[in-house]
C-alpha cells in the first residue's frame, strides 16, 4: 500500500486546510461576505435573505460583463455601487407598490432593502449631514445655486452609501439658496 504524501494526509485535505487557513488571516472583501452569508442563508433555509444575495450575486456578475471583466472581481467600492442601484431600485418599488395600494409586495421589498442595507456602511444622521454640508461648502467656497454640483459630488464621492442624494440634493439646495 502507498503511503499518501505529505506526512499521511491526504492531499486534498491538505489543500483545503492550507486554503482556507490562508483565506482567514486576508481580511475579506465585501463579495467574499456575500458569499458566506449566502452559504449561511442557504443552510438557514432564510428565502428572503438568500433571494436577495442571489440577486446581488447575479447583480454583481452582469457588472462584470458591462465592464468587459467576466471571471474578475469588483473592488469594495464597485460594490458597494451595485448595492446601492439594487437598494434604490427596491426604495422606488416600495413607493411605487405602496401607492398602488399593495402592502403584501411593499413589505416583501421593505424585507428585500433590509438585508441589502446591512451590507451599506451606517448611514449619516441629519445633523451629521448639515454639519458635513456645511464643512463642504466652507470648503469649497461655495455661495451660489449654481456651485450644487459641485459640493454634491464631493460629499458623494466621500461618503459613498451613506448618503442619500434626493436627500442631500434638496438639504444642499436650501442651504445655498438661504
Amino acid at each position: 500500500m502507498r503511503e499518501a504524501p505529505f506526512g499521511g494526509f491526504p492531499h486534498f485535505l491538505l489543500y483545503s486546510t492550507l486554503h482556507h487557513t490562508t483565506a482567514m488571516t486576508v481580511t475579506t472583501t465585501l463579495f467574499e461576505q456575500i458569499e458566506k452569508d449566502y452559504v449561511q442563508a442557504y443552510k438557514a433555509r432564510d428565502s428572503v435573505r438568500l433571494t436577495v444575495l442571489r440577486l446581488l450575486k447575479t447583480a454583481v456578475k452582469n457588472r462584470l460583463v458591462d465592464l468587459r471583466r467576466p471571471g474578475g472581481s469588483l473592488s469594495d467600492e464597485e460594490m458597494l455601487d451595485v448595492i446601492v442601484k439594487e437598494g434604490k431600485q427596491r426604495q422606488d418599488s416600495i413607493e411605487q407598490y405602496t401607492a398602488a395600494q399593495r402592502p403584501d409586495l411593499a413589505e416583501k421589498e421593505a424585507a428585500e432593502l433590509a438585508v441589502l442595507k446591512d451590507y451599506l456602511p451606517k448611514a449619516l444622521g441629519q445633523e451629521e449631514l448639515t454639519a458635513l454640508i456645511e464643512s463642504t461648502i466652507t470648503a469649497l467656497g461655495a455661495a451660489s445655486p449654481k456651485d450644487m454640483g459641485r459640493v454634491i459630488s464631493t460629499i458623494m464621492s466621500s461618503h459613498k452609501g451613506q448618503v442619500d442624494g434626493k436627500a442631500l440634493s434638496e438639504a444642499v439646495k436650501k442651504r445655498l439658496q438661504s
